[in-house]
């Protein structure tokens, strides 16, 4: 289960990848503009924005997610579903989908296919989380690996569930797609408060964490936070208020059967 306020807790720096990919995409006047999976709508709101003739779609399969975006009142159809089986119309021209295809097994095998049936000139944007080598996550398969869960978690922790830029370069340029790609590491700058848990801890229960929640009961979790609160807090130490926490970020936006 998804829990859109722990994931907006960090809203300001969570969007900027979004809007990166979405400054790269060229489209003009598309027709329809498919956001898979838009969480809570947000972002998916700025699309009517930079496309006000388009039908805006966004596409969850956290129900939690959509009840939060169809409260936003935004001229958008959010609909529950799963990427997986989601397949592009004939008036598709601009497909989106910003950290949601490292949740996905072969994610690779689905943007070739929607690349294939896209329909000519159309963009497909991915923006997908490359940090999984960062302190943050050999810290979380550490400890799950480490604890009395090790049996229930270490199935759910994968270690590298993403290609980097070349190898998203290589699968679409193979489907004859004109492709844009490059990463970027942020530095998020975040406020430590002497009364509030790690932030890295924090930032982390809004998407890393939520299968090891769901995995563990309540005293059990709350062992696990506190091994792995001690872990972050030694791997991200407070500076003068705040932790720096790098964050890389792979992007890819393709045109289908065109040349950027």
């Amino acid at each position: 289960m998804w829990d859109p306020t722990a994931y907006l807790r960090y809203t300001d720096e969570r969007s900027r990848p979004f809007h990166d990919l979405l400054a790269r995409v060229p489209a003009e006047r598309p027709r329809t503009v498919v956001d898979l999976g838009c969480g809570p709508g947000t972002l998916t709101a700025r699309l009517a924005d930079r496309w006000p003739a388009a039908r805006i779609v966004g596409l969850d399969s956290s129900a939690q997610m959509i009840d939060r975006a169809a409260a936003l009142g935004a001229p958008v159809d959010f609909a529950v579903g799963d990427v997986r089986d989601w397949r592009p119309g004939p008036d598709v021209d601009v497909v989106v989908s910003n950290a949601t295809l490292q949740w996905v097994p072969g994610h690779r095998e689905l943007l070739t296919r929607w690349a294939a049936e896209l329909p000519l000139g159309a963009c497909l944007a991915v923006a997908v989380p490359g940090n999984f080598d960062a302190p943050s996550h050999r810290a979380l398969r550490e400890v799950a690996g480490a604890g009395p869960w090790a049996a229930e978690l270490t199935p759910l922790l994968r270690e590298a569930p993403v290609d980097d830029a070349v190898g998203y370069a290589a699968l679409l340029t193979g489907s004859s797609c004109g492709v844009d790609a490059w990463e970027t590491t942020y530095v998020h700058l975040l406020p430590a408060p002497t009364d509030a848990d790690h932030p890295v801890l924090t930032w982390m229960e809004g998407t890393a964490l939520r299968p090891v929640r769901a995995a563990l009961d309540g005293p059990r979790w709350a062992d696990f936070r506190a091994a792995l609160r001690e872990r972050l807090a030694a791997a991200y130490p407070v500076r003068q208020g705040q932790v720096s926490f790098p964050f890389r970020r792979v992007f890819v936006v393709a045109r289908i059967n065109a040349h950027v």
